[in-house]
């Protein structure tokens, strides 16, 4: 695999960041909106952003990782403070590192932010996702709407 490039998401990367929802919405594993301007407002742009990372190989995305300080009342119920994390990587890279690259860049964000943990909300028809979210270190810590909720000490 060519060398792989972690950095921060730019306003230019939102329709790469689109393709990657795209493709995963392909294979039917999303059915949210995947539109260049959805990647624009709710992960490069989002006003609660705290980073917002793409992997890279060359030029082409390969996946990304989106850092978000909870709000109160937010659509996933975890804790006002946290941290909630999403992480879309194209099924064509799974199982090659790069999940675990962006988590390194995440990570030492929500450290630089002073997050003392993060959320991690996955569906519980999500293998693949759950599997990712516990060999970061994430630990089940309460259920919702058929959603499974892991989170990560930062602390």
């Amino acid at each position: 695999m060519e060398s792989l490039i972690i950095r921060k998401a730019e306003l230019a990367d939102a329709e790469g960041i689109s393709e990657v929802l795209k493709e995963i919405a392909a294979v039917g594993k999303r059915s949210r909106r995947s539109d260049v301007e959805f990647a624009r407002e709710n992960y490069i742009a989002d006003p609660n952003r705290i980073r917002c990372s793409v992997a890279l190989q060359g030029t082409r995305v390969l996946g990304f990782q989106s850092l978000k300080i909870a709000v109160e009342n937010n659509p996933y119920g975890a804790p006002a403070g946290w941290g909630i994390i999403g992480t879309h990587i194209r099924p064509s890279a799974a199982r090659c590192g790069v999940g675990r690259a962006l988590f390194r860049a995440t990570l030492s964000a929500a450290r630089d932010k002073g997050l003392s943990a993060i959320d991690a909300t996955i569906a519980k028809t999500n293998a693949e996702g759950l599997a990712y979210y516990s060999a970061m270190g994430f630990v089940d810590y309460r259920q919702h709407d058929g959603a499974q909720c892991k989170s990560f000490s930062v602390t």
